[in-house]
């Protein structure tokens, strides 16, 4: 019976020591694979911040006021009807002026698939201001011209590229605010 005795002793201290083990070589496991869930969660809600910094900055930088200058021309269009000098100086010259240097200065929020289309942009401002200043800021302005167009030179207005920027736009603000 003694014999017996030992057997299960025996028996028992060798599961606890195993059941010890395989406890700590467990417990290592789950402690790295809940140290690297905590950290991929990090990194995502890291991620998930940093896009959305981008986005804020690049609604509220670029595309926001890029929208209200595409605006701000189009609508000056619109009430265009004969020669408007005032018109003409403070509204488009001022919005193509803005929409130009935000272009080029805020260059790194734009995305790669509006490279062209701010290109496009940009070379059509750069000849309507040129066109500006040779008809309207020298000692004799050309008054009787008509209104200042860039088309004629060969750099027609790039619509789709506004409506591209103006579609972005739309987009981020909607994945921000609603």
């Amino acid at each position: 019976m003694e014999e017996y005795f030992k057997i299960i002793l025996v028996s028992i201290f060798s599961g606890a020591v195993v059941a010890s083990v395989i406890s700590i070589i467990f417990k290592r496991k789950t402690e790295k694979i809940t140290a690297e869930i905590k950290n991929q969660f990090e990194m995502n809600l890291t991620s998930q911040k940093t896009g959305h910094v981008w986005k804020e900055k690049a609604v509220s930088e670029l595309y926001g006021p890029l929208y209200l200058h595409f605006s701000r021309t189009n609508r000056a269009i619109k009430r265009y009807r004969e020669k408007n000098l005032f018109l003409e100086e403070k509204v488009m010259k001022e919005s193509n002026e803005k929409i130009r240097n935000l272009l080029l200065e805020k260059s790194y929020l734009i995305l790669p698939d509006l490279f062209e289309d701010a290109n496009n942009l940009v070379e059509h401002y750069d000849v309507w201001l040129e066109e500006f200043s040779k008809l309207r800021e020298t000692e004799n302005p050309e008054v009787d011209k008509k209104f200042v167009f860039a088309g004629p030179q060969g750099y027609p207005y790039p619509k789709n590229s506004e409506k591209n920027f103006i579609k972005k736009y739309l987009e981020l603000w909607n994945s921000l605010y609603q």
